[in-house]
């Protein structure tokens, strides 16, 4: 599974910092992913629903920790260039972003 799409959206939020689209393999799409600023640093937060009662349950994550880390990787990268930067929209990744 390789991301071969990120499109940040910042908001202006608190700890929210940005929403987040990611594409893999040129084929599936996941939405919602959130950008957090935490007391640890920045994380990725999956895509949840509200339940009845209150809490949350995550729509799509990942099922190994390697993967989630190769997520999140990609993603604050992305959101750390677009910060830099100030552009908006899509970006595609180089395949050495993508296997890192």
């Amino acid at each position: 599974m390789n991301i071969t799409d990120v499109k940040v959206y910042p908001v202006d939020e608190d700890k929210l910092k940005a929403y987040v689209t990611i594409t893999l393999d040129h084929c599936f799409v996941i939405r919602d992913l959130k950008v957090i600023h935490g007391a640890s640093g920045l994380f990725i937060a999956m895509p949840a629903k509200r339940r009845k009662d209150g809490t949350y349950k995550d729509i799509a994550h990942p099922l190994n920790a390697d993967t989630r880390n190769q997520m999140e990787r990609t993603i604050l990268l992305e959101y750390e260039r677009h910060q830099q930067t100030g552009t908006g929209g899509s970006s595609p990744f180089l395949a050495a972003a993508e296997h890192d």
